[in-house]
């Protein structure tokens, strides 16, 4: 297993076109995660989290700097080896669960790991596994229109890892939850990082759950600093 830390972004920089001027996000933005280490990321709504989370995810490349994920340089790296290098180590929570709707949970959580080769039968045992794990392991035959709110972010979070990936990334994964709902799907997706080692950075507008993590960091002017909450 490589030494080097899961993620490290260094000066990057991203710009959007807005009519006749550049709309500039990140400017020289830095951050680094170490193995195992749990991250908020708490910052107004257009401040450029959503952005940066993308851009650690290798869903958009920088205009400059460098991504780096274990170790690797993926600035200009092709396509199918970011698809690749996401697929297999990068996991994804968002706002909303994005399930597949004509699908049971359990077959929301199989997806993802046949599509990546693995063979049915395992994917089978490893979505069960994990839905058992989240305490849900009842609601395996349930489709999402069939499952709370808290429900169906679970089967999200359980979808994100069913890979076994040593990155996660969440975009206030509890945002549309009430909250005691948010406490308590915080609260398992917290054992699971803890219990199972990922590195994870969270977006979230949650100053409480915020200050359960590792660190908090915040944007300002397009720049990764540290925030204290």
């Amino acid at each position: 297993m490589s030494s080097a830390p899961v993620l490290r972004m260094e000066r990057v920089r991203r710009a959007y076109r807005e009519g006749k001027r550049d709309l500039v996000v990140l400017n020289g933005a830095d951050i680094t995660l170490a193995r195992g280490e749990m991250v908020a990321l708490v910052a107004p709504s257009g401040s450029g989290k959503s952005t940066l989370l993308h851009l650690a995810g290798l869903l958009e490349e920088p205009q400059a700097g460098e991504v780096h994920v274990d170790g690797l340089a993926t600035r200009g790296m092709p396509d199918n080896r970011r698809t690749a290098l996401r697929r297999h180590f990068i996991g994804f929570v968002y706002q909303f669960h994005h399930l597949l709707p004509e699908f049971s949970a359990l077959e929301n959580l199989m997806l993802p790991q046949m599509i990546a080769g693995t063979p049915k039968r395992l994917a089978r045992e490893r979505a069960r596994e994990l839905l058992d794990y989240l305490r849900i392991g009842e609601r395996a035959s349930h489709r999402p229109a069939e499952l709370s709110g808290g429900e169906q972010q679970r089967v999200a979070i359980a979808r994100a890892v069913a890979n076994a990936p040593r990155l996660l990334l969440a975009d206030e994964p509890t945002g549309n939850l009430d909250p005691d709902t948010s406490a308590r799907v915080f609260t398992t997706l917290e054992r699971l990082v803890r219990d199972t080692g990922l590195t994870a950075l969270i977006a979230t507008h949650n100053h409480h759950l915020a200050r359960r993590m590792d660190r908090c960091v915040t944007l300002d002017h397009g720049r990764v600093v540290d925030f204290f909450p």
